[in-house]
């Protein structure tokens, strides 16, 4: 049993080894068939996909030098490429010759010398690869001058992206010479630290260059007149400053396009000298940089699409720039106030105003920008007043030309609309329009004027002032001249106010019976009562104190006369400011509703709400008549000799 186990054993190691063996031959066989699917005739033999390989240490010693990422009939990926893989790489790339499929070649995580790195260019640039791209270039060393043949090529264009150079003293022409030269149509060096590049020797045929993301400065390209094809020009995210050398770089530039210089250092004065772009410059991208209004002195002047985002931009002055070409321009992220109008900007069809701090953008932009066909002008801190009116009533008849309305519109100030829609915000017309209101003001206060002054006239407010004054000042002169006087001592019964017309009934009737019957009556009558030198309206006031009541004989004839008028109103303001019952009416003849001037609505008042006493004409009645006034005005008078007038045993 147990040299059968052992038997088994000795089969399981002879088996694996040997299954090892056939896994190495088949891998050794395999990659051989990379060269041997290109033959040299440059035969369109098909190419079999290469599967992704993983290499270790004990593979890489079996001819797996490096990792295969992808192959197909038009794409080979490499990466880890060192110094040691090299020669077998420019081996296999040398069966790539001019005539096969493969195109693209992407090297990945490169770690070779200088001499290395132009073997494999060399060895490129007789394949038939025509774009070569290059990523994490690292250990670039031993930099020095080479001859290089850029003859007979399919190449179209090169990128190197993450360059590291670990010499630190070279000779910068070295470097750049062999890049500079280079007899392709697009050039990309990106994220390398790159300080500086050669104008070529002879006329280049570059039309397109991309040096983004390194050290580039003001001195890149001046004076250099042999890019004559170049097309393409980006340059952001280096350390440029000047833009008017930047200007000055493109003069020479007789086809250049489209140019970016985004995220870079640039800034302009104005006393800077004038600037100089090329001609043929329609794109320009000037985003994220240090520039100001000045900027608009140093343009292209055929320039189609302008990016200015994200500068410190306040305004755009009318007359500073004319651009009759510009159909778009974008401003956004800037510190605008308020749109720019397009009076230098006669071609404008699109506009980015967007995050800025427009508060109340102009109206009239529609009307000086006529060709445009979308603005944005949205997240701005837009304050909803009456400014804002006249734009959003144009931003609702612009046909769908405001960009992300009415989403982006939203109010800022004043706080208690912030987050309004600005679609969502109205005011009335008479709250805007300040002529409007003020017509509207005026025409009220002349209303209500002529209002009051008909309620014055009609309700004879002016003669009750008047007589309120008197009635004051006669007060006030009393207490001024005799202030010991005026504890108010009653020395009448009653005060008979009546017309002059009536002047008979009161004599020959109301006098005799009340004073020349029982008790002792005193009436006061102002023909025999008016202290002379004294003004009528202070004798009636002086009754009418002195009074225990007052007699107002009512009849056409009263209604007529003004001062029974004035007798009644100041007995009625004493009623009212002593609180008294003091008002006796006795109702001498009807009196018909419409002879009653309309200054007599307090007779018309008092005559509704108080008893009155009618003069009958059958006389049968008349003693109940004396018998009811000796009771209204029957009280104790002081007299003379200290006894009391009305006093009954």
């Amino acid at each position: 049993m147990r040299s059968l186990r052992n038997f088994f054993l000795y089969k399981c190691l002879f088996a694996l080894t040997f299954l090892n063996y056939i896994s190495l031959s088949m891998a050794n066989e395999l990659f051989k068939s990379v060269s041997n699917d290109f033959p040299e005739d440059g035969s369109d033999k098909k190419i079999k996909s290469l599967p992704l390989l993983y290499t270790n240490s004990h593979q890489s010693k079996a001819n797996f030098d490096w990792v295969v990422i992808q192959n197909t009939t038009e794409s080979l990926s490499l990466s880890e490429i060192t110094n040691d893989n090299v020669k077998k790489l420019v081996a296999l790339l040398s069966n790539f010759r001019q005539g096969s499929r493969l195109q693209n070649l992407t090297l990945t995580n490169m770690s070779v010398d200088w001499n290395a790195l132009t073997e494999v260019f060399q060895t490129v640039w007789h394949s038939s690869i025509e774009y070569f791209s290059i990523s994490s270039l690292t250990q670039l060393s031993d930099i020095k001058s080479c001859d290089f043949d850029y003859s007979g090529t399919s190449m179209k264009a090169l990128t190197i992206k993450k360059v590291l150079i670990t010499d630190l003293y070279f000779s910068q022409d070295d470097l750049y010479k062999i890049f500079a030269d280079m007899n392709i149509a697009a050039l990309t060096i990106a994220e390398s630290e790159m300080l500086h590049m050669l104008c070529p020797l002879s006329n280049s045929p570059f039309k397109y260059l991309n040096f983004s993301k390194n050290d580039l400065t003001d001195l890149l390209f001046q004076n250099c007149d042999k890019l004559i094809q170049l097309e393409t020009l980006i340059l952001q995210k280096n350390k440029f400053e000047s833009l008017s050398k930047v200007s000055f770089m493109t003069s020479r530039m007789k086809l250049l396009k489209y140019l970016d210089m985004s995220n870079n250092l640039l800034s302009h004065d104005a006393a800077d000298v004038q600037c100089r772009w090329a001609e043929s410059l329609t794109e320009l991208d000037l985003s994220s940089n240090q520039l100001t209004d000045s900027v608009f002195e140093c343009l292209p002047v055929n320039i189609k699409k302008l990016n200015l985002q994200n500068n410190q931009i306040t305004s755009v002055a009318k007359g500073m720039a004319e651009l009759k070409s510009l159909e778009e321009l974008n401003l956004a992220s800037n510190r605008l106030a308020d749109l720019p109008g397009c009076s230098g900007f006669m071609s404008l069809e699109f506009l980015n105003t967007e995050m800025n701090l427009i508060l109340t953008p102009s109206a009239d932009f529609f009307q000086s920008c006529p060709r445009v066909k979308e603005l944005q002008a949205g997240h701005n801190p837009f304050k909803c007043s009456c400014e804002l009116q006249d734009f959003i009533r144009l931003a609702r008849q612009s046909g769908g030309k405001l960009f992300e309305w009415p989403a982006a519109y939203v109010c800022e100030y004043p706080e208690d609309l912030r987050g309004t829609q600005l679609k969502d915000f109205h005011l009335t017309e008479l709250a805007c329009n300040t002529t409007l209101l003020l017509v509207t003001a005026l025409l009220l206060t002349l209303v209500l004027v002529a209002v009051v002054a008909f309620l014055c006239i009609y309700l004879d407010v002016p003669w009750y002032v008047q007589m309120t004054w008197q009635w004051t000042q006669t007060k006030r002169r009393a207490w001024h001249n005799h202030p010991e006087e005026q504890e108010t001592v009653l020395q009448f019964h009653a005060f008979i106010s009546y017309s002059e017309r009536d002047s008979l009934w009161v004599k020959n009737e109301l006098i005799p019976n009340l004073e020349k019957g029982e008790g002792c009556v005193q009436l006061c009558q102002h023909e025999r009562n008016f202290i002379p030198g004294k003004s009528i309206v202070e004798n009636i006031i002086n009754c009418i104190e002195k009074s225990y009541k007052s007699i107002f004989v009512l009849s056409p004839n009263f209604v007529q006369s003004e001062w029974c008028h004035y007798e009644l109103y100041f007995a009625h303001h004493k009623l009212f400011s002593e609180n008294s019952n003091s008002l006796i009416l006795i109702l001498l003849e009807p009196i018909p509703p419409h002879i009653v001037p309309a200054r007599y609505h307090k007779l018309k008042a008092l005559m509704a709400k108080r008893t009155y006493l009618e003069w009958p004409k059958e006389r049968s009645k008349r003693a109940l008549f004396w018998a009811n006034l000796r009771a209204a005005i029957s009280i104790n008078l002081p007299m003379a000799d200290g006894q009391w007038c009305g006093e009954t045993d």
